[in-house]
């Protein structure tokens, strides 16, 4: 059976809040965003409050690290604060991986959801040039510096890292996920959204890639108008086909709607279609 989890909604302002959502709907997880003040580093290593907390309510968490988030920013002052940002956030991981064991399914690992970064561009009078395209040896460069690092901190604990799809893979970014990829410590995340409001852009390398999805962002959407995080029922994507194949890949589902409404929502849609019990 899939386990289905809810990201950190801002109409929540505190743990506690989204604690008390996530139990109320029956949910197994939250995906702690590191975006938001409260999940900054510093928070997610308060690990002794986060454990009480899901203790009480017998949930687990998964970590989504921050958007921003460019380990081969040219800048190597940049690039040495967002790897030092993993590990710690790693080390984190560590200590929370025991709410997994306890709450959750010891044969789905403890994720890291992490986007990749496009780099800025410049602008020419017949095209755009992505930097990172440009000086691609030492955007791919920086990818293998980060894998290694990465095996080293996650050692021999139950942690990956999971590469999520948002508004479409450049070609320097699949070549640098690829080499990601080849290390066990990585994986992919599907946000079944982004990919529909970008006319399933993603799909031929995620599907060519497939083996390596571990984790599912689930939400709504729609192509055109281009929109994502709908409540389930409220676009056009084939949700049972996608939960189908989560299925299969024994991955986690972060419904991943941007209210608590929608959430709700999307919660009671399983319950009808697919007999999700609370």
């Amino acid at each position: 059976m899939i386990q289905f989890g809810m990201p950190t909604l801002i109409e929540n302002r505190t743990l506690q809040d989204n604690i008390d959502l996530c139990k109320s709907l029956g949910l197994r997880f939250i995906e702690l965003n590191m975006n938001f003040l409260e999940y900054q580093v510093e928070g997610l290593e308060k690990t002794d409050e986060l454990l009480k907390a899901a203790e009480w309510a017998r949930i687990y968490y998964t970590i989504h690290l921050d958007e921003n988030l460019n380990i081969a920013d040219f800048n190597q002052l940049v690039t040495d604060a967002y790897l030092e940002t993993v590990r710690r956030s790693i080390l984190a991981a560590k200590k929370l991986l025991v709410l997994r064991d306890r709450f959750g399914d010891r044969s789905q690992p403890m994720i890291l959801n992490m986007h990749m970064n496009h780099g800025i561009h410049i602008t020419l009078p017949d095209r755009k040039v992505q930097m990172y395209e440009r000086d691609l040896e030492v955007y791919i460069r920086s990818f293998l510096k980060f894998r290694s690092l990465c095996e080293e901190w996650i050692g021999a604990d139950d942690i990956m890292i999971s590469v999520e799809n948002t508004d479409g893979f450049r070609d320097y970014e699949k070549k640098a996920v690829r080499y990601l990829l080849e290390s066990p410590k990585f994986g992919l995340t599907w946000d079944i959204g982004h990919s529909k409001s970008v006319h399933e852009a993603d799909v031929p390398f995620l599907m060519e890639q497939e083996a390596h999805l571990i984790h599912f962002h689930i939400h709504d959407g729609t192509e055109e108008p281009s929109q994502n995080h709908l409540a389930l029922g409220d676009g056009k994507i084939d949700i049972a086909e996608r939960l189908k194949l989560a299925e299969t890949h024994n991955a986690r589902c972060v419904l991943e709607t941007k209210t608590t409404e929608a959430l709700r929502k999307s919660v009671e849609w399983l319950r009808e279609e697919k007999g999700l019990s609370h």
